[in-house]
């Protein structure tokens, strides 16, 4: 296997566990994420439900090689648009009675919001 095959394997495997807990945690403990969601997206839990199981088709979809190449595409869009949450998230924390992060966490975490857009194309293979 070339150097090249084993990075799109080993990228596309990160993002399978990655989006796979991200979306059970999205399914299983919503209340975290229903926090950090700006007031102007409608219908809050539903969306919440929503964007877990779109991680976890899209982690899926990153494993079979027919879907591989939509998967990616969603999963980079995906991450675009929660970028908008994480910026709220970071701007006003969360509520009284959650852990709160400080910009130790924040910075990066938006700083690597980039690399996810990347890594779900690299992925599969449209970069």
């Amino acid at each position: 296997m070339k150097a090249i095959s084993k990075a799109h394997t080993g990228v596309r495997l990160a993002l399978f566990v990655l989006y796979a807990l991200a979306g059970t945690t999205h399914l299983a403990a919503p209340a975290g994420f229903l926090a950090i969601t700006p007031g102007w997206v409608p219908d809050p839990a539903l969306v919440i439900m929503v964007t877990g199981l779109c991680e976890i088709a899209g982690a899926f979809g990153l494993l079979w090689s027919p879907t591989r190449r939509a998967a990616g595409l969603a999963l980079a869009a995906y991450a675009i648009c929660v970028y908008p949450a994480n910026i709220h998230h970071a701007l006003y924390g969360l509520p009284p009675g959650f852990i709160q992060l400080n910009l130790w966490y924040h910075i990066p975490r938006l700083l690597f919001q980039p690399v996810l857009v990347w890594a779900a194309l690299f992925a599969s293979r449209r970069t």
